[in-house]
């Protein structure tokens, strides 16, 4: 045992998280010694509280190395032995000759989320480390990482549904392993951990204590100052958006007397979600869009979206260029960054734009430019037949047309949960899964 080290306690670990009211959580493990922490710690915890949820742990085995197998079996040998329910997911079919490290990190959580919803949870806990900040964070400084610089969240909601939590983000990996050693427990070495081949080796063989403490600290400052930035643009998007049809964002001009900062951020996230773009535009070119509103009549594209403003309002929606036509299946299919369809499909049916001709016979209303009702129309989705036109989307019967959560579909970092919600709530989606934490202020 590590003498200079204090060894973590599992209430002080798990008391903030919320689990009552869950029957099953979900510890994802590898057989590493971060994660094999995690898991002990969690089962711990657990057995002191008698009315705590039932445990599984999910090992995903990514068959990307020839021993991969046998180290989930190893995980399950050492679970059994724990008397822990233990689950081995493996990624199957054709691995990706480049990106591996992205497309194995987007199949580990589709496999855990998937075992998750099979668990009956929402509650995914893995154990990434302080050590994993520091190493995130120094890399993305390198790239110039602007919003990055807040590195990883402590809880990130995949999917709309699942919630990643990462309890021991604010402990040292050697704390961990001093705690294994203690209750003598051993681990697997993953040898790509040292593989300079691999950025975030190299990050890590780099890393000093001095570089590393400056990393954790600037972190928690960009992730103080990015919650705190996210709930004043929520603020100035509740209280100054509207959504007067599916695919049209109106502000009215109260936005302009906004906090400069947060009125340019909530830019960001409008003109993303209308647009429907994975990341946020660059804030310098949405800083000089904003100078430009100021200052009516304009018309300005910016991140797919179309701006224009006059005295009657500040309006923003899709532009009809590069609009995809993409095949009507059984599967839910998410249009153009913007809609989530849901339906079962047809031999020669696709989703594409209504387009201005078909706009042009819709019933304008008296309360919009006539310009921005075209517009906003032939940028929405329809369905199509051998180029017939079937009809939009969501008028079609069996089929279910839900607006996406533009930047944040697919991962919700905790820090952006209020602008997130503040979206949520303007495009009349379903509202969001209630924070991992037992109270809703991260620690």
């Amino acid at each position: 045992m590590l003498s200079d080290v204090s060894l973590p306690d599992p209430d002080a670990i798990f008391q903030d998280f919320r689990l009552s009211g869950r029957d099953c959580v979900i510890a994802a493990v590898s057989g590493g010694s971060d994660s094999l922490a995690l898991l002990v710690l969690l089962h711990v915890f657990l057995r002191r509280h008698s009315a705590s949820p039932r445990l599984l742990a999910v090992t995903v085995d990514h068959a990307l190395r020839p021993g991969s197998a046998g180290e989930a079996k190893t995980v399950a040998a050492f679970c059994a032995a724990c008397d822990i329910d233990h689950q081995i997911a493996v990624w199957r079919g054709p691995k990706p000759s480049t990106g591996i490290s992205a497309a194995a990190r987007e199949a580990r959580h589709r496999l855990l989320a998937e075992a998750a919803a099979a668990a009956g949870t929402d509650l995914v806990f893995t154990g990434h480390t302080q050590d994993d900040q520091a190493e995130t964070v120094t890399m993305r400084a390198s790239r110039g990482s602007g919003r990055g610089a807040a590195g990883i969240a402590l809880a990130t909601l995949f999917d709309g549904r699942i919630w990643f939590a990462r309890p021991l983000l604010n402990i040292r990996r050697s704390a961990l392993r001093a705690y294994l050693k203690q209750a003598g427990v051993t681990w697997i070495e993953d040898p790509t951990n040292r593989d300079e081949r691999y950025e975030r080796a190299r990050t890590r063989i780099a890393m000093d204590i001095e570089r590393f403490r400056q990393a954790v600290e600037h972190s928690r400052r960009a992730a103080a100052d990015r919650e705190l930035l996210g709930r004043n643009a929520a603020e100035v998007i509740v209280r100054h958006a509207e959504c007067p049809l599916p695919g049209l964002v109106r502000l009215d001009d109260g936005f302009l007397s906004c906090d400069r900062d947060a009125t340019r951020y909530a830019l960001r996230i409008l003109l993303a979600v209308v647009g429907g773009r994975e990341h946020l535009p660059d804030d310098a070119r949405t800083a000089a869009l904003l100078d430009k509103i100021r200052q009516p009549p304009l018309r300005a594209t910016l991140s797919r979206t179309v701006v224009r403003a006059s005295k009657k309002g500040f309006y923003f929606h899709r532009e009809s260029r590069d609009l995809p036509f993409n095949p009507l299946g059984d599967a839910p299919l998410v249009w153009d960054g913007r809609y989530l369809l849901y339906g079962k499909g047809a031999a020669g049916i696709s989703v594409g734009p209504l387009g201005i001709g078909n706009a042009q016979s819709f019933d304008m209303p008296a309360n919009l430019p006539s310009s921005v009702f075209r517009g906003v129309l032939a940028a929405e989705p329809a369905l199509w037949k051998g180029g017939k036109y079937l009809g939009l989307a969501r008028e079609m019967p069996d089929l279910t047309v839900t607006p996406a959560l533009g930047p944040w579909q697919r991962y919700l970092p905790s820090f952006d949960f209020a602008p997130a919600k503040a979206v949520a709530s303007l495009l009349d989606i379903e509202p969001l899964p209630v924070l991992p934490f037992a109270s809703h202020n991260e620690r």
